[in-house]
């Protein structure tokens, strides 16, 4: 007797199955591919906060420079000579408007220096917030991974546990079949007046 045909109904809920699992894997795809944005947009705010930093010891040297300069112009201007007294007040004119200029440049250069710092302190925050969020994220996928493994373990169970039953009831059906058939050779034998247990 060959094993029975499953039902319509069977086939439809066992189809179910791969697709819950189709499901799951595009889930942890699109969470792995989270994961590598949020690590390319960290990197990228990191190299903004170095470049920051370099601008900063940048014009913090200028400062300096252009201090020392201009304490040098005052200096050399009490070394004028008297003889020069004409030419003086000219290089004296000439000398404040460089002080003005020289002033205005440390003013302007100390503004940009604050803003600098004011600008990386803004991106510390920032970028301390996002590995907040970024540590946030990782925890929650590291959940939905486990709960995925979880699914998957008990979706590969239940295959199994399926497996085994169909087979136990296949292996049911072809002992009863070999049965029927060695019954029906023997029953042929002993038409034939031949015993089966000397063949």
């Amino acid at each position: 007797m060959p094993p029975k045909k499953r039902t319509g109904k069977a086939k439809k809920a066992k189809k179910s199955k791969p697709d819950q699992g189709s499901e799951l894997a595009e889930m942890y795809r699109r969470s792995v591919l989270d994961v590598a944005v949020l690590k390319d947009h960290l990197a990228l705010r990191t190299e903004a906060a170095r470049q920051a930093m370099s601008v900063r010891d940048d014009l913090k040297c200028q400062i300096r420079d252009l201090k020392q300069a201009l304490s040098q112009e005052k200096l050399d201007t009490k070394d004028i000579t008297t003889d020069l007294n004409r030419q003086c007040m000219s290089l004296q004119m000439d000398l404040e408007a460089k002080v003005i200029q020289l002033e205005s440049s440390v003013s302007m250069l100390q503004k940009q220096l604050d803003q600098c710092q004011g600008d990386l302190k803004t991106e510390r925050e920032w970028r301390q917030r996002m590995e907040e969020e970024k540590d946030a994220q990782i925890a929650d996928l590291r959940s939905k991974l486990d709960s995925m493994e979880t699914e998957y373990e008990k979706i590969l169970h239940g295959c199994l546990d399926s497996l085994l039953s169909h087979l136990a009831v296949a292996r049911r059906q072809w002992e009863d079949e070999s049965s029927d058939v060695h019954q029906e050779f023997k029953d042929m034998l002993a038409e034939l007046g031949l015993n089966p247990l000397y063949i």
